[in-house]
């Protein structure tokens, strides 16, 4: 399984995928003319309520659908997947990343403003957003076979899998292992048990819908970006003499390669793509349903609430977990994954560093493993009918279990290669449909400057 979903993912993640993924957000930069950019402070005000109407389409607040959509994404790509990113294809894929998160402001703002655009109703007649809505509404029926393959890629890209492996390992790595609850080499027991756990935690939460997630993930995402950043921030405090010194490793290395093995420039420039478009999913589409949700009928709105997604996300969280893995210098060890970082922090905090991250860690991972699920669902109702999403939900606890006992490399493959095939019909989509969103801004930042 690890051979095949490794070559599977290294297949899908070719030249031909990054050209149209960061090709495709450097069209959407030049073509909006760096809207997106200039409307931060618009896109802060949206965020304070200010334009919130109860009476709009939708589910839920503007700011609860960012949370939700962010929770997806703010997760174990921001500590693990970063590790990773330094682990296979040096510092300087930190750099790529950079770049996805840049370009991907655009991106979202594109993805997310359609979403709204092209909603439309599922076989019960609710209102639904997301890739395969913008699709089937946006470009007509002809272009369903487009809809349906991110539908399937979308039923295992949003598995559970990593994020709770991830999570089992750092409690057995730093509680399990040192208590005697469980062995370096023999850990499938406490593996279970954990999954069983986490399962039951997971199902009570998604057991109320959309509207519970959004709630516990606008209360769980600003305390636990604001934890995090607590910590990175005082661990770079304490080493503030290496930080100049790791940026400039990252900045060189992405053009050189050398700190990866066999120095090869591709092989840094593809993981950082990859391990970007995993942490921010810019263009990968699942943020895209959770923003479908947004009460409004203002599809630019929802936009310029989006792209600040890939700001918090990659450009501050992901540089904030380099920079500390960076700087204590546990790169050049053996660990891999949320293991290396957990060392980063023990590092930093003797005694004390792992014990904080693995909260860390569960916060994380259990707010993304409860938006993956609303991602899951979608896509499963839009396939076979909305009546059997309710289905999905004890599928998902099983995947829940099945993650915390799966290989470690399978899972990577796995979900990177479904991110890549979620990845083209929403790019594809986004870039037929970009003229509409340009014409939607036009006039909507027309009428602000009336007001």
């Amino acid at each position: 399984m690890e051979a095949f979903f490794t070559a599977f993912a290294e297949f899908m993640w070719g030249m031909p995928l990054v050209v149209l993924m960061v090709g495709g957000g450097l069209f959407f930069v030049l073509y909006s003319r760096l809207l997106p950019y200039r409307h931060f402070p618009h896109a802060l005000g949206i965020l304070s309520g200010r334009y919130d109407n109860p009476d709009d389409d939708g589910h839920i607040p503007h700011f609860h659908a960012l949370s939700t959509a962010l929770s997806g994404t703010l997760g174990l790509g921001n500590i693990a997947g970063v590790a990773v990113a330094i682990t296979l294809g040096g510092p300087g894929a930190i750099f790529w990343m950079w770049v996805t998160a840049l370009v991907g402001v655009a991106t979202k703002f594109y993805t997310a403003s359609l979403a709204i655009m092209y909603r439309g109703r599922d076989s019960k007649g609710v209102l639904q957003g997301g890739p395969m809505y913008v699709i089937r509404e946006g470009l007509g029926r002809r272009w369903l076979p487009l809809a349906w393959l991110f539908c399937i890629a979308g039923l295992f890209g949003t598995l559970p899998i990593f994020q709770v492996n991830q999570l089992v390992q750092i409690l057995r790595d730093v509680i399990a292992v040192p208590a005697g609850l469980a062995s370096p080499d023999s850990h499938f027991t406490f593996d279970l048990v954990m999954g069983l756990l986490i399962a039951g935690i997971v199902l009570m939460v998604i057991l109320g819908n959309i509207w519970r997630v959004g709630w516990v993930a606008a209360r769980l995402v600003p305390l636990m970006v604001l934890l995090y950043l607590g910590m990175t921030l005082w661990l770079l405090a304490m080493h503030w003499q290496e930080i100049p010194a790791a940026l400039r490793l990252i900045v060189s290395d992405a053009f050189t390669g050398n700190a990866v093995a066999g120095g090869v420039f591709s092989s840094v420039l593809i993981m950082g793509i990859r391990r970007g478009a995993f942490s921010n999913e810019a263009g990968i589409g699942t943020e895209s349903m959770a923003h479908g949700a947004a009460c409004t009928n203002e599809p630019i709105r929802e936009g310029l609430v989006a792209m600040m997604g890939p700001v918090i996300d990659t450009l501050i969280v992901c540089t904030c977990t380099a920079l500390a893995i960076l700087v204590t210098g546990v790169w050049h060890g053996e660990s891999v994954g949320v293991t290396l970082t957990a060392e980063a922090f023990e590092a930093a905090f003797p005694g004390l560093g792992a014990y904080l991250l693995t909260l860390m860690v569960f916060l994380l991972s259990l707010s993304t493993v409860l938006s993956l699920w609303y991602y899951g669902s979608k896509c499963l109702g839009f396939l076979i009918g909305a009546g059997f999403q309710r289905h999905y939900i004890w599928f998902y606890a099983l995947l829940v279990v099945i993650g915390a006992v799966m290989s470690l490399k399978a899972i990577i493959g796995l979900v990177d290669g479904m991110y890549a095939l979620m990845a083209i019909p929403t790019m594809t989509s986004t870039l037929l449909l970009a003229g509409k969103v340009n014409r939607a801004a036009t006039a909507y930042f027309g009428e602000i400057q009336k007001h």
